[in-house]
């Protein structure tokens, strides 16, 4: 199983000076996590004040840079409000600097403030993606493309350039629970990115066997489509300092999103329980974080766990420490666990 880490890149104050040093800090987190051995870094797309993060491909780019062989994918590109074609341009693009390395996670997005920016009708919410998702596929499929389809000019006979390294670039499905993103997922015969941020992980596994099953049903086979599981972790050297040091910088990024969406505030209580064996925050000690995972691992029966770490005003050292944790004692006891080879540098390291 790959494990990697996603962030959105959050700004608590929302000041241009602390996304400077968002931006700057979130490069070195990418720089550790390949260095650590992590098979995946996620960048996520937002258009708020409170995040630093608008253009994914961007950071990705000055990233591959700086890392060898981690893979470097969005998290997520919100595709309905994007062009298509500049999307697959960007992530080309990106391919051919990391030397392979890039992915797409595409998604609607779980929020709206894109649409309005861009100049797109939250009424074709769900035609938006549709059309322009089949625009990304056939991109990546032809180089010289001809389309047409609602909501967006056609394409004839138009050249697409430049061509990415990988071919096909790949191109994730990532869903929030809604059961036709699953379907739609599995009927293309895409791979699936569930995000479980709240509640009992254990209630997402009736949308991972739709999947399969819709997979199967499409002609696909399920063995071959890979599954990721996303949610938000924190490791420490304990599972109290763990909780100690994340707890705040939870739910003030909780809170603030409660307030839009009419949700009560987090108290510490909620907070224990969705930490818990069966929750769906992962914040822990390095022991704690493996046996989680592993358990996970045998009701999912997933190929990648990515975990979201940097929520809120988490101070850069101890997210880079959270980093080295996870790299360094989680991922390799995982493996372990679940016979899982280690990545070729990280191997190297080993036996160093």
């Amino acid at each position: 199983m790959e494990l990697g880490v996603y962030t959105f890149g959050d700004v608590p104050d929302g000041s241009a000076q602390s996304a400077d040093q968002r931006l700057h800090e979130l490069l070195e987190q990418i720089e550790l996590a390949d260095q650590v051995g992590l098979d995946v870094f996620g960048v996520g797309e937002h258009h708020r004040v409170d995040f630093a993060v608008s253009a994914p491909a961007v950071v990705l780019a000055a990233a591959a840079e700086r890392t060898q062989r981690i893979r470097l994918t969005s998290a997520v590109t919100v595709l309905s409000s994007d062009d298509p074609v500049r999307v697959f341009q960007a992530f080309a693009t990106l391919d051919l600097l990391s030397n392979g390395r890039a992915e797409i996670m595409a998604g609607r997005g779980s929020f709206i403030e894109s649409f309005p920016l861009f100049g797109y009708d939250l009424n074709n919410y769900d035609a938006l993606f549709d059309a322009k998702l089949d625009l990304l596929l056939k991109l990546r499929a032809e180089e010289v493309v001809s389309w047409s389809g609602p909501l967006r000019a056609p394409l004839e006979h138009m050249g697409v350039y430049p061509r990415p390294k990988q071919n096909p670039l790949p191109v994730w499905i990532a869903v929030g629970g809604s059961p036709p993103s699953v379907v739609r997922a599995a009927k293309l015969g895409l791979p699936l990115a569930i995000a479980i941020i709240g509640g009992a992980y254990r209630s997402f596994a009736p949308l991972v066997q739709l999947y399969r099953d819709s997979a199967r049903k499409a002609g696909f086979d399920p063995a071959t489509l890979p599954v990721s599981i996303n949610s938000p972790l924190y490791v420490a050297d304990s599972s109290q300092q763990a909780a100690d040091e994340s707890y705040a910088a939870h739910a003030l990024v909780f809170d603030r999103l409660g307030r839009e969406r009419g949700w009560g505030p987090l108290s510490q209580q909620q907070y224990d329980a969705l930490r818990g064996p069966s929750g769906a925050l992962f914040v822990g000690s390095p022991q704690e974080i493996t046996e989680k995972i592993v358990r996970q691992h045998e009701l999912f029966g997933h190929q990648r766990f990515l975990a979201q770490i940097g929520i809120g005003p988490l101070p850069h050292a101890k997210i880079m420490r959270a980093i080295e944790l996870y790299g360094t004692q989680v991922a390799p006891a995982v493996r372990k666990a679940l016979g899982t080879p280690p990545p070729p540098a990280a191997a190297a390291q080993a036996g160093a």
